[in-house]
């Protein structure tokens, strides 16, 4: 119990000493730095980039130390990798996610990892502490009823009838949604991994609200009203720029029927031309380019590293429709 309380003590100060006024841009961009050293195979110079990352930042995305952890692994460091495994449970790694890790496996032989496991309860408590559980619990309450209704218009037989059925049942819903979550925004900030634990789940009625009919898209004003508050969040650091993206290349796509794209994760890149600005976008959001992304995923594959791409509807490599 006295660890920890320790854990607990060092976790609240190191919180309270960093920066809290800091721009999330830059943590984005030493993030792809350190990807960028990875697809050159220089494993202990991105380790040390991530180290650098997480004594300046008052947040880490999970992923960061997922990341980290792996390398840690990769490189033999298993101290290392049991100090970032604690990090991670107070960022929201779970037990059972961990377990479910073939690249975890040497850990468990350890015996610090019955240690860990014994005091799981405990981290996730501190972790759990810092949400905001009932805004986790509204957002959370919030996607289940968009994911009942977007249930229902799929099981409309034509595309006539759902944007029909969409119109009359989603979009006073989704409305009501991006009203409440103007207020949200505005007293707490955006409900996203730092606040409420989760990052897709107002992503998600967020992109569903950009894509349920083109005409509506077009002439819609609460999401545009909205947008500039998420780039303020995105500066603090409770939007990633992955959901913010794919939020804007849901609603291009849907106003250009996914005849483009806007940062490649959904529509085509006809050519290079528009990979070109596909990747200039992304490079403004803080988001990897498309060679990086593809890269990345070779070294998965020649490593066995997870790096915990998001894959999606994107298992392979993305790549200029015309080749």
């Amino acid at each position: 119990m006295r660890n920890i309380f320790l854990a607990f003590l060092l976790y609240a100060m190191v919180i309270m000493a960093k920066g809290q006024s800091v721009d999330y841009a830059d943590y984005h961009k030493e993030v792809i730095r350190c990807e960028e050293l990875i697809s050159e195979n220089k494993i202990s110079q991105a380790r040390e980039v991530l180290k650098t990352l997480f004594s300046e930042f008052d947040f880490v995305f999970l992923r960061e130390y997922q990341v980290a952890t792996e390398l840690s692994v990769y490189d033999g460091d298993h101290d290392s990798a049991f100090e970032l495994l604690r990090s991670g449970i107070l960022h929201g790694w779970t037990i059972k996610q961990m377990k479910k890790s073939k690249n975890l496996r040497p850990l468990r032989k350890d015996a610090r990892w019955d240690r860990l496991a014994a005091d799981y309860d405990s981290l996730r408590d501190i972790y759990m502490s810092q949400l905001n559980l009932p805004l986790r619990k509204e957002a959370h309450k919030m996607l289940k009823k968009d994911q009942k209704i977007a249930l229902r218009a799929f099981l409309k037989i034509s595309e006539k009838k759902r944007i029909k059925f969409a119109l009359k049942k989603f979009k006073p819903y989704s409305e009501g949604v991006l009203i409440r979550l103007n207020k949200m925004l505005n007293e707490y900030g955006y409900p996203g991994e730092k606040l409420i634990g989760n990052s897709w789940w107002t992503s998600v009625n967020l992109s569903h609200h950009n894509s349920f009919d083109r005409e509506y898209t077009l002439n819609d004003t609460l999401y545009l009203n909205l947008r500039p508050q998420l780039y303020r969040a995105l500066e603090r650091g409770q939007l990633h720029p992955k959901e913010f993206a794919i939020i804007e290349d849901w609603r291009n796509a849907a106003i250009h029927q996914h005849q483009s794209s806007l940062f490649g994760f959904l529509g085509k890149i006809p050519d290079e031309s528009t990979l070109m600005a596909v990747n200039q976008n992304r490079e403004k959001l803080g988001v990897r380019s498309i060679e990086l992304r593809n890269k990345l995923l070779d070294i998965e594959k020649e490593t066995g590293l997870n790096l915990y791409i998001p894959k999606g509807w994107q298992k392979g490599k993305i790549t200029v429709a015309n080749k």
